[in-house]
Protein backbone atom coordinates (compact mmCIF):
# COMPACT_ATOMS: atom_id res chain seq x y z
CA UNK A 1 0.00 0.00 0.00
CA UNK A 2 1.70 3.44 -1.07
CA UNK A 3 2.03 5.80 1.91
CA UNK A 4 0.04 8.96 1.87
CA UNK A 5 1.56 11.98 1.09
CA UNK A 6 1.78 15.27 2.65
CA UNK A 7 2.47 18.32 0.96
CA UNK A 8 4.19 21.09 3.24
CA UNK A 9 4.88 24.46 2.35
CA UNK A 10 7.01 26.13 4.70
CA UNK A 11 8.57 22.51 5.22
CA UNK A 12 12.18 23.61 5.82
CA UNK A 13 11.37 26.12 8.91
CA UNK A 14 11.31 25.70 12.38
CA UNK A 15 8.01 24.23 12.58
CA UNK A 16 8.01 22.39 9.11
CA UNK A 17 10.93 20.81 10.23
CA UNK A 18 9.49 19.33 13.53
CA UNK A 19 6.39 18.53 11.52
CA UNK A 20 8.27 16.58 8.77
CA UNK A 21 10.10 14.09 11.89
CA UNK A 22 6.83 13.19 13.20
CA UNK A 23 5.13 12.76 9.80
CA UNK A 24 7.73 10.36 8.81
CA UNK A 25 7.55 8.62 12.11
CA UNK A 26 3.76 7.81 11.72
CA UNK A 27 4.33 6.50 8.04
CA UNK A 28 3.07 9.41 6.05
CA UNK A 29 5.82 10.74 2.71
CA UNK A 30 6.33 14.22 2.97
CA UNK A 31 6.73 16.85 -0.49
CA UNK A 32 8.18 20.18 0.87
CA UNK A 33 7.80 22.99 -1.38
CA UNK A 34 10.92 24.94 -1.42
CA UNK A 35 12.67 28.35 -3.16
CA UNK A 36 15.72 26.75 -3.99
CA UNK A 37 16.98 23.27 -5.65
CA UNK A 38 17.30 20.71 -2.41
CA UNK A 39 17.85 16.41 -2.57
CA UNK A 40 15.22 14.35 -2.34
CA UNK A 41 15.68 12.22 0.44
CA UNK A 42 14.10 9.10 1.96
CA UNK A 43 10.56 9.64 1.45
CA UNK A 44 11.30 13.31 1.52
CA UNK A 45 10.54 14.85 -1.82
CA UNK A 46 11.15 18.86 -2.86
CA UNK A 47 9.28 20.64 -5.40
CA UNK A 48 9.97 24.44 -6.60
CA UNK A 49 7.50 27.40 -6.22
CA UNK A 50 8.13 31.04 -5.86
CA UNK A 51 5.11 32.88 -5.17
CA UNK A 52 5.61 36.28 -6.43
CA UNK A 53 6.47 35.01 -9.72
CA UNK A 54 3.35 32.63 -9.04
CA UNK A 55 5.01 29.67 -10.00
CA UNK A 56 4.76 26.66 -8.60
CA UNK A 57 5.86 22.42 -9.75
CA UNK A 58 2.40 21.46 -9.92
CA UNK A 59 3.55 17.96 -9.25
CA UNK A 60 3.85 18.88 -5.72
CA UNK A 61 -0.29 19.23 -5.39
CA UNK A 62 -0.78 16.48 -7.55
CA UNK A 63 0.51 14.02 -5.41
CA UNK A 64 -0.27 15.03 -2.27
CA UNK A 65 -3.47 13.75 -0.19
CA UNK A 66 -3.08 16.31 2.28
CA UNK A 67 -1.64 19.70 2.21
CA UNK A 68 -0.32 21.99 5.65
CA UNK A 69 0.49 25.47 4.06
CA UNK A 70 2.78 27.06 6.56
CA UNK A 71 4.65 29.53 4.58
CA UNK A 72 4.69 33.37 4.92
CA UNK A 73 6.84 35.69 6.29
CA UNK A 74 8.03 36.05 9.85
CA UNK A 75 5.83 38.86 11.60
CA UNK A 76 8.23 39.99 14.18
CA UNK A 77 11.29 39.72 12.11
CA UNK A 78 11.67 43.59 10.62
CA UNK A 79 9.96 46.92 11.27
CA UNK A 80 6.34 46.88 10.01
CA UNK A 81 6.80 49.97 7.22
CA UNK A 82 4.15 50.14 4.90
CA UNK A 83 6.13 47.77 2.23
CA UNK A 84 6.74 45.09 5.13
CA UNK A 85 2.91 45.16 5.86
CA UNK A 86 2.16 44.48 2.45
CA UNK A 87 4.71 41.65 2.28
CA UNK A 88 3.29 40.22 5.34
CA UNK A 89 0.24 40.20 3.71
CA UNK A 90 1.09 38.96 0.32
CA UNK A 91 3.23 35.88 1.30
CA UNK A 92 0.33 34.36 3.03
CA UNK A 93 -2.90 35.56 0.69
CA UNK A 94 -0.59 35.01 -2.64
CA UNK A 95 0.94 31.41 -1.57
CA UNK A 96 -2.46 30.41 -0.33
CA UNK A 97 -3.74 31.43 -4.00
CA UNK A 98 -1.34 29.75 -5.89
CA UNK A 99 -1.88 26.58 -4.04
CA UNK A 100 -5.83 27.12 -4.78
CA UNK A 101 -4.94 27.57 -8.55
CA UNK A 102 -3.68 24.62 -9.22
CA UNK A 103 -6.03 22.58 -7.09
CA UNK A 104 -9.11 24.37 -8.69
CA UNK A 105 -7.37 23.52 -12.24
CA UNK A 106 -6.56 20.15 -11.86
CA UNK A 107 -9.66 19.18 -10.16
CA UNK A 108 -7.80 17.85 -7.24
CA UNK A 109 -9.12 15.61 -4.63
CA UNK A 110 -7.66 15.98 -1.44
CA UNK A 111 -8.21 14.66 2.26
CA UNK A 112 -7.70 17.86 3.80
CA UNK A 113 -5.93 21.11 3.45
CA UNK A 114 -4.26 22.57 6.77
CA UNK A 115 -3.39 25.93 7.27
CA UNK A 116 -1.51 28.17 10.03
CA UNK A 117 -3.28 30.99 11.13
CA UNK A 118 -2.60 33.10 14.16
CA UNK A 119 -4.19 33.93 17.67
CA UNK A 120 -3.19 37.85 16.40
CA UNK A 121 -6.66 37.20 14.41
CA UNK A 122 -8.25 38.40 17.75
CA UNK A 123 -6.09 41.07 17.60
CA UNK A 124 -3.74 43.30 20.21
CA UNK A 125 -5.88 43.29 23.55
CA UNK A 126 -4.80 43.26 26.57
CA UNK A 127 -8.16 42.57 28.02
CA UNK A 128 -9.64 39.94 30.42
CA UNK A 129 -11.99 38.70 27.94
CA UNK A 130 -11.11 35.04 26.46
CA UNK A 131 -10.72 34.39 22.95
CA UNK A 132 -12.77 31.67 21.51
CA UNK A 133 -12.91 30.67 17.71
CA UNK A 134 -16.27 32.39 16.89
CA UNK A 135 -15.34 35.74 17.33
CA UNK A 136 -14.64 38.41 14.62
CA UNK A 137 -11.60 39.08 13.52
CA UNK A 138 -9.88 42.80 15.36
CA UNK A 139 -10.15 45.82 13.81
CA UNK A 140 -5.84 46.31 13.85
CA UNK A 141 -3.11 45.32 11.44
CA UNK A 142 -2.72 41.57 13.07
CA UNK A 143 -6.63 40.73 12.90
CA UNK A 144 -6.59 42.08 9.08
CA UNK A 145 -3.43 40.13 7.93
CA UNK A 146 -5.11 36.94 9.86
CA UNK A 147 -8.41 37.53 7.90
CA UNK A 148 -6.82 37.99 4.36
CA UNK A 149 -4.95 34.80 5.16
CA UNK A 150 -8.17 32.59 6.49
CA UNK A 151 -10.29 34.45 3.43
CA UNK A 152 -7.77 32.91 1.11
CA UNK A 153 -8.42 29.40 2.72
CA UNK A 154 -12.04 29.81 1.74
CA UNK A 155 -11.51 30.00 -1.62
CA UNK A 156 -9.97 26.17 -1.31
CA UNK A 157 -13.03 25.54 1.50
CA UNK A 158 -15.19 26.18 -1.41
CA UNK A 159 -13.65 23.78 -3.54
CA UNK A 160 -15.30 21.26 -1.14
CA UNK A 161 -11.89 20.22 0.24
CA UNK A 162 -12.09 20.00 3.93
CA UNK A 163 -9.84 22.75 5.29
CA UNK A 164 -8.65 23.57 8.82
CA UNK A 165 -7.37 26.72 10.23
CA UNK A 166 -4.60 26.44 12.94
CA UNK A 167 -4.81 29.70 15.34
CA UNK A 168 -1.31 29.88 17.03
CA UNK A 169 0.03 31.20 19.93
CA UNK A 170 3.99 31.59 20.94
CA UNK A 171 6.15 28.40 19.88
CA UNK A 172 7.97 27.27 21.99
CA UNK A 173 11.06 24.82 21.08
CA UNK A 174 14.58 24.20 20.89
CA UNK A 175 17.18 25.96 19.18
CA UNK A 176 14.66 28.34 17.12
CA UNK A 177 11.80 29.93 17.25
CA UNK A 178 10.90 33.39 19.41
CA UNK A 179 13.12 31.32 22.39
CA UNK A 180 16.67 31.99 20.44
CA UNK A 181 16.53 35.55 20.34
CA UNK A 182 15.39 34.92 24.47
CA UNK A 183 17.67 32.63 25.99
CA UNK A 184 21.01 34.55 25.78
CA UNK A 185 19.50 37.41 27.77
CA UNK A 186 18.29 34.93 30.37
CA UNK A 187 21.34 33.27 30.30
CA UNK A 188 23.41 36.28 31.02
CA UNK A 189 20.84 37.07 33.62
CA UNK A 190 19.54 39.99 31.77
CA UNK A 191 16.33 38.89 31.25
CA UNK A 192 13.64 41.35 32.19
CA UNK A 193 9.17 41.68 31.54
CA UNK A 194 8.21 43.99 28.93
CA UNK A 195 6.08 47.02 29.83
CA UNK A 196 3.64 46.02 32.24
CA UNK A 197 4.43 42.67 31.95
CA UNK A 198 0.68 42.55 32.17
CA UNK A 199 0.29 41.09 28.60
CA UNK A 200 -1.36 37.57 28.29
CA UNK A 201 1.17 35.39 26.14
CA UNK A 202 -0.66 32.26 25.34
CA UNK A 203 2.15 29.64 23.91
CA UNK A 204 2.18 25.78 22.87
CA UNK A 205 5.49 23.53 22.78
CA UNK A 206 5.97 22.74 18.75
CA UNK A 207 5.58 18.90 20.09
CA UNK A 208 2.48 19.98 20.78
CA UNK A 209 1.38 22.08 17.48
CA UNK A 210 2.76 19.09 15.27
CA UNK A 211 0.11 16.90 17.51
CA UNK A 212 -2.57 19.37 16.44
CA UNK A 213 -1.75 19.25 12.64
CA UNK A 214 -1.49 15.55 12.67
CA UNK A 215 -5.02 15.28 14.70
CA UNK A 216 -6.63 17.91 11.60
CA UNK A 217 -5.42 15.26 9.33
CA UNK A 218 -6.22 12.19 10.88
CA UNK A 219 -9.88 13.46 12.59
CA UNK A 220 -12.30 14.36 9.71
CA UNK A 221 -14.46 16.00 11.72
CA UNK A 222 -12.43 18.73 12.06
CA UNK A 223 -13.11 21.73 10.17
CA UNK A 224 -12.90 25.46 10.81
CA UNK A 225 -10.71 27.38 13.30
CA UNK A 226 -9.17 26.28 16.45
CA UNK A 227 -6.73 28.05 18.71
CA UNK A 228 -3.81 25.93 19.15
CA UNK A 229 -2.49 27.49 22.39
CA UNK A 230 -2.76 26.56 26.42
CA UNK A 231 -4.79 28.83 28.10
CA UNK A 232 -2.80 29.56 31.57
CA UNK A 233 -3.24 32.57 32.14
CA UNK A 234 0.60 33.31 31.50
CA UNK A 235 1.62 37.07 31.53
CA UNK A 236 4.71 38.32 30.26
CA UNK A 237 5.82 38.47 33.98
CA UNK A 238 4.71 35.12 34.86
CA UNK A 239 6.67 33.90 31.66
CA UNK A 240 9.94 36.40 32.44
CA UNK A 241 10.15 35.00 36.11
CA UNK A 242 9.60 31.44 35.26
CA UNK A 243 12.68 31.46 32.15
CA UNK A 244 15.08 33.07 35.09
CA UNK A 245 14.37 30.57 37.66
CA UNK A 246 15.72 27.69 35.21
CA UNK A 247 19.03 29.87 34.73
CA UNK A 248 18.69 29.31 38.70
CA UNK A 249 18.19 33.36 39.45
CA UNK A 250 15.23 35.62 40.20
CA UNK A 251 14.89 38.72 38.28
CA UNK A 252 16.62 42.00 39.03
CA UNK A 253 16.41 44.11 36.25
CA UNK A 254 13.43 46.64 35.85
CA UNK A 255 10.47 45.96 33.52
CA UNK A 256 11.44 47.28 29.96
CA UNK A 257 9.82 50.74 29.55
CA UNK A 258 7.12 50.34 26.53
CA UNK A 259 8.49 53.80 25.44
CA UNK A 260 11.68 51.97 24.82
CA UNK A 261 10.33 49.35 23.27
CA UNK A 262 8.72 51.67 20.54
CA UNK A 263 11.12 53.58 19.88
CA UNK A 264 13.35 50.23 18.94
CA UNK A 265 10.58 48.34 17.11
CA UNK A 266 8.26 51.06 15.70
CA UNK A 267 4.21 49.91 15.67
CA UNK A 268 5.33 46.02 15.71
CA UNK A 269 6.33 46.60 19.42
CA UNK A 270 2.33 45.97 19.76
CA UNK A 271 3.72 42.12 19.10
CA UNK A 272 5.11 42.21 22.62
CA UNK A 273 3.24 44.70 24.69
CA UNK A 274 -0.06 43.57 24.14
CA UNK A 275 -1.53 40.04 24.76
CA UNK A 276 -4.65 37.93 24.61
CA UNK A 277 -6.29 34.91 26.79
CA UNK A 278 -7.48 32.13 24.31
CA UNK A 279 -9.34 29.39 24.95
CA UNK A 280 -8.78 25.94 23.75
CA UNK A 281 -11.51 23.94 24.92
CA UNK A 282 -12.54 24.00 20.83
CA UNK A 283 -8.94 21.39 20.12
CA UNK A 284 -9.32 19.28 23.64
CA UNK A 285 -13.01 18.26 22.82
CA UNK A 286 -11.93 16.44 19.73
CA UNK A 287 -10.24 14.22 22.40
CA UNK A 288 -6.30 16.23 21.89
CA UNK A 289 -4.67 16.91 24.81
CA UNK A 290 -1.96 18.68 25.29
CA UNK A 291 1.54 17.06 25.99
CA UNK A 292 3.05 20.15 27.54
CA UNK A 293 0.79 22.30 29.87
CA UNK A 294 3.22 23.31 32.08
CA UNK A 295 5.20 26.50 31.51
CA UNK A 296 8.49 25.48 33.45
CA UNK A 297 8.27 22.22 32.18
CA UNK A 298 7.62 23.43 28.39
CA UNK A 299 10.30 25.97 29.06
CA UNK A 300 12.76 23.19 30.33
CA UNK A 301 12.44 20.66 27.60
CA UNK A 302 13.66 23.74 25.20
CA UNK A 303 16.47 24.80 26.49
Amino acid sequence: MMKKNVLISGGSGFIGSHLTTLLLAKGYSVSILSRSEKQNKENVFYYKWDVARQFIEEEAVLNADYIIHLAGENIGEKRWTAKRKAAIIDSREQSTLLLYSVIKKSNKKLDAFISASAIGFYGALNGQEICTEEMLPANDFLGYACQKWEDAIDFIENLNVRTVKIRTGLVLGKNDGFLKKLIPLFKYRLGAPLGTGQQYMPWIHVDDLCAIYLKAMENEEMVGPYNAAINDDTTNEIFSETFAQLFGYRIWLPNVPAFVLKMALGKMSVIVLTGRRVSSEKIQQTGFTFKYQNLKEALKDCI
